[in-house]
C-alpha cells in the first residue's frame, strides 16, 4: 500500500514538472504624450505671429473637443500568422540536433507590434493661417510603451522630444527623440518565447537585446487638392543591450536620464513635423480665407525581444532535447495544440492626463475571449 503511494506522488510530481506554464500573454500600453510648454517653447522661438484668430479660430477651438469625443476609443482585432509550434520536437524527422537547434532558434526571438487604431489627432493645439508646415502650438512630446503583470512593472520605456534641439524644428522642420527612462528585465521579458515550461535562465540564456523601432505617418490635403495618403513622416530605432552586471537583485536594469545629462541609450533617426490638412473657409463676413488644420497622424510601433544560446547550454543539448520531447508530449496528453496568436487593441484619449493611449492585448487565440476584454477595459 505504501509503495502504491510513494508511486502516485511521484507520477503526480513528474506530471506538475512537465505541465506546460500557462501560455503566454502580453499587454502593453503606450502612451503618446503631449505637453503645452513645448508650444510655449517653440513659440518663443520662433517669435509670436500676428495672424488674426477672430471667429474663425474660436470656431475650431470649440469643435475639437467634440471630434476628440467621437474619437474616444476604438476596438479592432486580427490573427498573427504564427504559430508557437510546441510538439514540433515530436513530429519532424530531421536529425535530433538540428532540431534542437531550430527550436532554440525561434525562442529567442520574440516581436510585439503596436499600431494605432485610427489617426491621432492635435499634434497642434490650434490651427494655422500661416501655412502646412507652421511649427506653432506643437504639443507632441514623445512615446512611452509599459507592460505589467498584475501590479508589478515588467518593461517601461518613455522617450520625449529632445529639448536641446528645438531649433530643428524651427529650421528644418524636423524633430529628435530622447530616452529618459527605461525599465526592463530578460528574466521578465517574453524569452523564452514557447509554452513549454522552459525560463529564461542566464545559464542557458546570453546577449538579450531589445530593438524597438517606431514609425510616423500621416494624411493630408494640400492647397491644390491632392490628398497625400500614408506619407511616412520618420523612423526612430533604439537599441539595447542588457549586460547581465547592470541588473539589480530583482533582475531589472533601470535607467533614469537626469536633467541634460547625455542618455546612456540612444534614439537614432529623425521625423518630420505633422504637415496640416488645407481648410478654406468662409468667415461670418463671407471672406474667404486659408486656414491649415490641427494636424492627424498614425504610429507603428515594432518591438523585438532577442538573445542567444551559451556554450554550456548547447554542450548539454541532448540532455534538454529529451526533456523537450517529454514536455512536448505531455503538452499532447493535455490536449494541448499549436496556436495562433490574436491580437486586441484599443485606442483612447485620457482627457486628465493629456495623453493618447493604445492597449495593446497579444494571446494565443483561445485565450482572447469576451471576458478577456471586459477586463482590460477594451469593451466600449
Amino acid at each position: 500500500m505504501k509503495t502504491d503511494v510513494m508511486g502516485g506522488i511521484v507520477a503526480l510530481l513528474l506530471c506538475l514538472c512537465a505541465t506546460p506554464a500557462a501560455a503566454q500573454q502580453s499587454e502593453y500600453k503606450t502612451f503618446v504624450y503631449t505637453s503645452d510648454e513645448l508650444a510655449n517653447q517653440i513659440s518663443r522661438m520662433n517669435g509670436e505671429r500676428d495672424a488674426s484668430r477672430g471667429y474663425l479660430g474660436d470656431l475650431f477651438t470649440a469643435s475639437k473637443g467634440a471630434a476628440k469625443g467621437i474619437a474616444s476609443g476604438y476596438v479592432t482585432s486580427f490573427f498573427d500568422l504564427g504559430v508557437n509550434a510546441i510538439g514540433a520536437l515530436v513530429t519532424r524527422n530531421a536529425r535530433q540536433k538540428k532540431e534542437w537547434e531550430e527550436a532554440v532558434k525561434k525562442e529567442n526571438v520574440y516581436q510585439t507590434v503596436i499600431n494605432s487604431v485610427s489617426e491621432m489627432s492635435d499634434f497642434y493645439d490650434d490651427t494655422s493661417f500661416d501655412g502646412a508646415m507652421d511649427p506653432k502650438g506643437m504639443r507632441f512630446n514623445g512615446i512611452g510603451c509599459l507592460r505589467t503583470e498584475g501590479n508589478d512593472t515588467m518593461f517601461y520605456i518613455s522617450c520625449h522630444i529632445d529639448q536641446s534641439k528645438l531649433y530643428r524644428i524651427i529650421n528644418h522642420s524636423k524633430f529628435e527623440l530622447v530616452l529618459d527612462t527605461l525599465i526592463i528585465s530578460p528574466l521578465h521579458s517574453n524569452l523564452p518565447n514557447t509554452q513549454l515550461h522552459i525560463p529564461y535562465s542566464f545559464a542557458e540564456r546570453k546577449n538579450f537585446t531589445l530593438a524597438m523601432s517606431i514609425v510616423i505617418s500621416s494624411s493630408w490635403m494640400n492647397e491644390i487638392v491632392q490628398l497625400q495618403k500614408n506619407q511616412e513622416l520618420g523612423t526612430f530605432t533604439i537599441n539595447i543591450p542588457v549586460d547581465q552586471k547592470l541588473l539589480d537583485d530583482k533582475g531589472f536594469l533601470r535607467y533614469v536620464r537626469h536633467g541634460d545629462d547625455t542618455p546612456a541609450y540612444q534614439v537614432m533617426g529623425e521625423s518630420f513635423i505633422v504637415p496640416r490638412s488645407y481648410m478654406g473657409f468662409r468667415d461670418e463676413r463671407d471672406n474667404f480665407k486659408d486656414c491649415w488644420g490641427t494636424g492627424e497622424y498614425k504610429l507603428a510601433i515594432t518591438i523585438n525581444e532577442t538573445c542567444d544560446v551559451t556554450e554550456q547550454y548547447r554542450a548539454n543539448w541532448k540532455r534538454d532535447y529529451k526533456h523537450r520531447k517529454e514536455m512536448a508530449r505531455q503538452n499532447q496528453r493535455m490536449g494541448i495544440v499549436e496556436q495562433s496568436w490574436q491580437v486586441v487593441s484599443k485606442q483612447k484619449w485620457d482627457e486628465i492626463a493629456k495623453t493618447w493611449v493604445i492597449t495593446t492585448l497579444k494571446a494565443p487565440a483561445d485565450q482572447v475571449s469576451t471576458d478577456v476584454i471586459d477586463k482590460l477595459g477594451l469593451k466600449e
